[in-house]
C-alpha cells in the first residue's frame, strides 16, 4: 500500500500570482495538469481520494476519479493555510514575506493553527489508508505537502522540493512513511502521444 499525495493543479489565482480565495477554480492549464496526472495514476491501484473541499482540488481529485473511479471524500482539514484578510492580494503587492516563520496573516491562521490542523488531517488520512484495501491518493495544497513531508515523513536529505501544479509524492503506507518519489511533475513533460517533449 502507498499514499500518493498530490498538490492540485494550476489554479487562476497561480497563474495570476495572488494569494488564493478559497473559491478558486483551475485554469484551463489547471485542467489539463489534472488530466495528464490522471492518465499517470490511472494504472496505479488508487482504491480511495481523500481531498481539500476547495475547488481546486476538488477539480483535481474528480480527474483521478474519472481515470481511477476510486471514491472521493473531502476533507476540510486539507485545506491550504488561510491568509485571511491577504487572500485576493497580488504577490507584487505584498509588503511582507508572508511564508516567513514569524507572520501571521490578519484574520487567518497562525503557522501553530495551521500544523495542528494539518497534523490532525494527517492522522485521518493514515487511519484511511489502514481502512484501504489499495493505494491511497490525497489531493491537497502546497503548503500542506510541505507541512506533511517535515513534520511526517521519512524524506530524503536535501533541499526543500518545489511543490509545483500536480507534484506527485509517493510515500510508504506504513511506518516509517518513507518517501518513494519527491514532488515529480513528470507527467507533465509528456506529449500528447505519451512521449517525452
Amino acid at each position: 500500500m502507498a499514499i500518493y499525495l498530490v498538490r492540485h493543479g494550476e489554479s487562476v489565482s497561480n497563474a495570476a500570482r495572488i494569494v488564493q480565495l478559497p473559491d478558486v477554480r483551475l485554469s484551463p492549464a489547471g485542467i489539463h495538469q489534472a488530466e495528464r496526472l490522471a492518465r499517470r495514476l490511472a494504472d496505479a491501484g488508487i482504491a480511495r481520494i481523500l481531498s481539500s473541499d476547495l475547488p481546486r482540488a476538488v477539480m483535481t481529485a474528480d480527474a483521478l476519479h474519472a481515470a481511477t473511479r476510486a471514491p472521493v471524500t473531502l476533507d476540510p482539514g486539507l485545506q491550504e493555510r488561510n491568509y485571511g484578510d491577504v487572500r485576493g492580494t497580488p504577490y507584487a503587492s505584498l509588503c511582507v514575506d508572508i511564508f516567513a516563520a514569524d507572520y501571521e496573516p490578519p484574520g487567518g491562521e497562525t503557522w501553530a493553527d495551521f500544523h495542528a490542523r494539518v497534523d490532525a488531517a494527517w492522522a485521518r488520512v493514515l487511519a484511511t489508508t489502514a481502512a484501504t484495501s489499495g493505494n491511497l491518493a490525497v489531493v491537497t495544497h502546497g503548503l500542506v505537502c510541505q507541512a506533511v513531508l517535515e513534520r511526517h515523513l521519512d524524506a530524503p536529505p536535501g533541499d526543500a522540493p518545489v511543490w509545483g501544479n500536480t507534484a506527485l509524492t509517493i510515500v510508504d503506507g506504513t511506518p516509517p512513511r518513507r518517501v518513494r518519489l519527491l514532488a515529480s511533475t513528470a507527467h507533465l513533460d509528456v506529449g500528447p502521444s505519451g512521449g517525452a517533449v
